[in-house]
């Protein structure tokens, strides 16, 4: 896909982020790798629903910008694409939102469960909570740094969700299929109950993976019971002793 053909997608994407609800006025921000030392990214302070080709800026690994637009600067949040290409050398496109239900996980300290759906095992397997970081400082690159090799979706605690793929169309999939299990669990956590899959079926799904070379990676999941108020306590009292402990 050449270059103007990633703009057309990156504006396509920013779209379906806005209409499905992922983001809110200005939030959020998109990415592509277009070769070893490039990557077209979003501008800042603009809704994603409503991109131009103007409004996506060309920088190098650095963030430095090769296409100049004086109107336009590139997202403020572009380290924490940068950390990713970076440490990352199959990842082709970074997806940063906020949807809704995946970002109250998020602000609860708390992951969806992905042993509720098949899918949510095969495509997303555990999704961690990186600790928070101040928007766009280097807090938040570094807060990510110890998931980017092992995960393809990470939630950014009080702040929203982090998807990468091959390519822009998988890793907003992967943002979709996030906040579906999000939502599903939630609602199923509301009638009282929610039935996991067993973890020997867990095993035969990663079987399935490997036979279908599923793309991409995933921490491998396991089948617990989903309670959200133990999770809430669990989060809480894990950052109640990293306070304690600075």
């Amino acid at each position: 896909m050449n270059e103007p053909e990633q703009k057309s997608l990156l504006i396509e994407i920013g779209k379906r982020l806005w209409t499905r609800g992922f983001v809110a006025a200005n939030d959020g921000n998109l990415s592509v790798r277009i070769n070893d030392k490039e990557i077209l990214v979003t501008a800042s302070g603009l809704s994603k629903g409503f991109l131009t080709k103007e409004m996506i800026l060309k920088v190098d690994l650095d963030g430095n910008p090769i296409s100049q637009n004086p109107d336009y600067h590139p997202s403020s949040e572009v380290k924490m694409h940068l950390e990713i290409y970076r440490h990352r050398k199959d990842i082709q496109a970074v997806v940063h939102a906020h949807p809704p239900y995946a970002t109250s996980f998020a602000v609860a300290g708390c992951t969806p469960n992905p042993c509720v759906l098949p899918e949510a095992v095969l495509t997303l397997g555990a999704v961690p909570v990186a600790p928070y970081g101040t928007p766009s400082t280097e807090k938040v690159p570094q807060s990510i740094r110890s998931y980017i090799d092992q995960t393809d979706v990470i939630l950014l605690a009080n702040h929203g969700a982090l998807t990468m793929g091959e390519d822009l169309l998988t890793a907003y999939h992967r943002m979709e299929t996030l906040e579906h299990t999000a939502q599903i669990t939630f609602l199923a956590m509301q009638m009282g109950k929610v039935h996991v899959i067993p973890q020997n079926e867990i095993e035969k799904l990663m079987e399935v993976r490997k036979q279908m070379k599923i793309p991409g990676r995933i921490i491998i999941p396991q089948s617990e019971p989903v309670d959200m108020n133990e999770a809430i306590i669990d989060a809480i009292t894990k950052r109640v002793v990293e306070r304690l402990k600075k």
